[in-house]
């Protein structure tokens, strides 16, 4: 079993780093998913008999990693839920993105639409039939060798939505090559879940976790890697 990189635990949540190429939850793969992989964590440490419950309450692709939150109670799950249903769930992404000349900062806005068949998102006009609206923050960080490094702030959470939105504009993340990226990475992109802000559910805190990517997965940004770690 993958070991569990622990950021935050108690009654009522755990706060883990899903590491690139494992699935959320379980899919066609048959392969071990991060949800299965913390339930037996749970019942293993507190020797539980029967089911373990676990509350997935926001989802990261598999070729992504990051800081992920699950719920160890169906209040947590429903408060949790609803603080991303109301956007009082914050997320920063870290992303590199093939090109350099990028605007330095601004705001992405476009529609979505998913074909659940290729599981596939694309660009889409408002009036077409269950299109999405998406918006997202981002800041240049840095550019180097014909990339760029990115932080992102994810304004709503729709299904590929970074991936697509960058793409779209012809700065693909690097190693996504379902959206047209030209750099192959192996199990994972270059786009990571660094930083996680909400609210207790029960305690009504404000919390926030960090937790930045492996340099070696984010081509040569190893030095603003570290600046961040080292805020």
């Amino acid at each position: 079993m993958e070991k569990i990189d622990i950021l935050y635990e108690d009654n009522h949540i755990i706060v883990v780093t899903k590491p690139f190429g494992i699935p959320s939850q379980a899919d066609n793969s048959n392969d071990e998913d991060m949800l299965s992989i913390v339930k037996t964590y749970l019942k293993n440490k507190y020797q539980k008999t029967g089911n373990v419950f676990l509350g997935l309450v926001h989802r990261l692709d598999r070729v992504t990693g990051g800081v992920m939150v699950f719920a160890k109670t169906s209040k947590a799950a429903s408060r949790l839920s609803e603080q991303i249903r109301t956007n009082q769930f914050h997320k920063q992404y870290l992303a590199v993105i093939e090109g350099i000349g990028f605007p330095r900062r601004g705001v992405l806005q476009d529609y979505l639409y998913k074909n659940r068949e290729k599981n596939k998102v694309y660009v889409c006009s408002s009036n077409k039939k269950h299109a999405k609206e998406c918006f997202l923050e981002y800041t240049v960080l840095a550019e180097k060798d014909n990339f760029s490094f990115v932080k992102i702030k994810l304004i709503t959470g729709r299904s590929h939505q970074i991936r697509v939105q960058f793409s779209s504009r012809n700065y693909p993340i690097a190693g996504d090559v379902k959206y047209g990226s030209h750099k192959e990475l192996g199990n994972h992109i270059a786009l990571w879940a660094y930083h996680l802000t909400f609210i207790h559910p029960t305690k009504k805190e404000m919390l926030s976790f960090s937790q930045v990517p492996l340099k070696s997965y984010f081509l040569n940004f190893e030095k603003e890697i570290e600046q961040l770690e080292n805020r």
